[in-house]
């Protein structure tokens, strides 16, 4: 499923809605840490491509179905710009520039591609199966590690043809959201 952003950071507010309006059917509760991860995720792409280029975007989000236990939940933004996406130092007093590294940070995955005229950026989130108690129930879970959903362990780097990517350490069951 996708969704077309205008280069207005108007656009940002709508893109979270409509990814939570996806997530609803999906399986993931809306308090659930992924669902919350996912929606600053998107935040924090959508806002990069809609802030330093310029250009229109299209988001992609592809999520597991309503039975699925263990997936893996993907997250593409594409845009027309040529420009890479380049991780930034920032001082403490600074107002922005925080993006990357909270995608570096939150995400299992990410990286960026050339795509077409311009470039994909993208991240994955691994959903663990809930554990099961002795009556055959699924019971809540804590968020784990990407070792423990099958992924490769922390540091660990893939790579995709043409582009960057990265492994990042898993967010310790912390939550976001963006408001």
């Amino acid at each position: 499923m996708q969704l077309e952003i205008r280069p207005d950071p108007a656009e940002v507010g709508r893109a979270r809605r409509w990814a939570r309006s996806r997530i609803a059917g999906s399986g993931i509760e809306a308090d659930e840490p992924l669902a919350e991860t996912l929606i600053l995720l998107i935040s924090e792409l959508v806002t990069n491509a809609v802030v330093h280029t310029g250009c229109p975007a299209v988001l992609r989000l592809s999520l597991p179905g309503v039975e699925a236990g263990e997936a893996t939940v993907r997250l593409e933004v594409a845009d027309s710009s040529t420009r890479a996406p380049v991780p930034r130092c920032v001082g403490d007093e600074a107002t922005g520039g925080r993006g990357l590294a909270l995608v570096d940070g939150l995400a299992d995955r990410w990286g960026w591609s050339v795509e077409g005229p311009g470039k994909r950026i993208w991240c994955e989130l691994d959903r663990c199966a809930r554990p099961v108690d002795g009556d055959g129930h699924g019971q809540a879970a804590e968020h784990a590690s990407a070792a423990e959903c099958g992924g490769a362990a922390e540091g660990d780097a893939t790579a995709e043809a043409g582009a960057g990517a990265f492994r990042s350490p898993v967010y310790g069951g912390f939550a976001y959201e963006a408001v």
